[in-house]
């Protein structure tokens, strides 16, 4: 576990040093009522807040001695001496105990931040790097680095049915959010197995996310929901099946070019109670594509479709210089590309959790 970062070294010693050379060259050489004593006494405050606390006894130590050196050596009476040395002294013992104090904050974030990311590791675990027929990656960036936990989701299992994937943004931050990703995952873990078909998937999710919030007393309402992307992939053919509720559509990247796929038929998030329809509409809340063999299938939250840059223009995948006719090796070079891009685009400043998920069909040498 490590601790938070303090500033660099260098930053410190270069405050530090021109306040001490610059208290002494006041002290030589300016005129009577000008001293240089702020200076020496600033140079102790400054180390306790950026450097170690050794390098903080030795500023305040070198600073106590400057100032009594250049007192005797001007021929300052005794007291002045002694009133210089214990102004510099007490500021001196005052910055250390800043610097004790910050590093004990240092540790305790470090400490909550490693707790955060437990959390996060265990409600969101890595996905596997195969399933099926498909080699997996996922990334997950927070919008933040404080902020570890979010609503972001994604998840990878091998069913009766072939692979299915769900990638999905719950509304929301912090624990509360953390609770519905853990509702959301754990019921697509156990339901992927049973349901039949994508639509009736996507019923059972809505079904555990509405029982959920009535138990933590929550009625649900436009404020309380799951946008999600269901996929299938069967192991016997290169057929890709997508029920979208509510969320941004993914991406097939091939030969140079990147689609995306949006839903045939809008339908609302999951945990608003309002299921998709009957049984009987299962095919018509269903899409069907083709997923080519050297084919990459990017799924993503609105994070990455959200991030802006300096002019406020939203980043699209498909007009992206770094996706658009290049060629990866698998699917992590795919994750980390889009990370790095979306970084770029926004400056390192996107203000959401960016969720990526990237499968491909195994034995592809260069996919896109």
């Amino acid at each position: 576990m490590k601790e938070s970062r303090r500033p660099p070294a260098w930053a410190g010693w270069l405050l530090v040093g021109p306040a001490l050379v610059l208290g002494v060259l006041l002290n030589v050489l300016a005129p009577e009522p000008y001293m240089g004593l702020p200076l020496l006494a600033a140079a102790p405050l400054i180390a306790g807040a950026m450097l170690s606390f050794r390098a903080g006894v030795l500023v305040a130590i070198v600073a106590c001695a400057l100032s009594t050196g250049l007192d005797i050596a001007q021929g300052r009476p005794p007291s002045a001496t002694f009133v210089d040395f214990a102004v510099i002294g007490l500021i001196g013992i005052l910055a250390l105990a800043v610097n004790l104090l910050l590093q004990r904050q240092g540790r305790d974030l470090a400490r909550a931040r490693f707790i955060a990311e437990s959390v996060q590791r265990v409600v969101l675990p890595d996905p596997p790097a195969q399933a099926g027929p498909l080699v997996v990656a996922a990334g997950y960036t927070p919008a933040q680095a404080e902020a570890r936990i979010g609503g972001d989701l994604f998840a990878v299992q091998e069913t009766p049915y072939g692979v299915r994937m769900m990638i999905g943004d719950v509304k929301g931050k912090g624990l509360r959010a953390v609770a519905s990703v853990s509702v959301a995952i754990g019921a697509f873990r156990q339901e992927a197995e049973n349901a039949p078909t994508l639509a009736e998937l996507a019923r059972r999710l809505d079904d555990a996310l509405c029982r959920d919030a009535a138990r933590r007393g929550n009625a649900t309402s436009d404020e309380d929901f799951t946008t999600a992307v269901l996929a299938e992939v069967p192991d016997d053919s290169g057929t890709l099946r997508l029920v979208n509720r509510g969320h941004p559509g993914p991406y097939v990247i091939r030969d140079g070019t990147i689609a995306r796929l949006d839903a045939s038929r809008p339908q609302l998030p999951l945990g608003m109670g309002l299921g998709p329809g009957p049984a009987s509409d299962d095919e018509a809340l269903t899409d069907v594509f083709s997923l080519p063999a050297d084919a990459l299938l990017l799924m993503i939250t609105d994070g990455v479709t959200e991030a802006r840059n300096r002019a406020g223009i939203f980043y699209d995948p498909c007009t992206s210089a770094a996706l658009t006719g290049a060629r990866f090796r698998d699917p992590d070079e795919l994750v980390h590309a889009v990370t790095a891009d979306v970084e770029r685009w926004s400056g390192e400043g996107h203000q959401d959790d960016m969720a990526i998920l990237v499968v491909a069909r195994r034995g592809g040498r260069r996919y896109g």
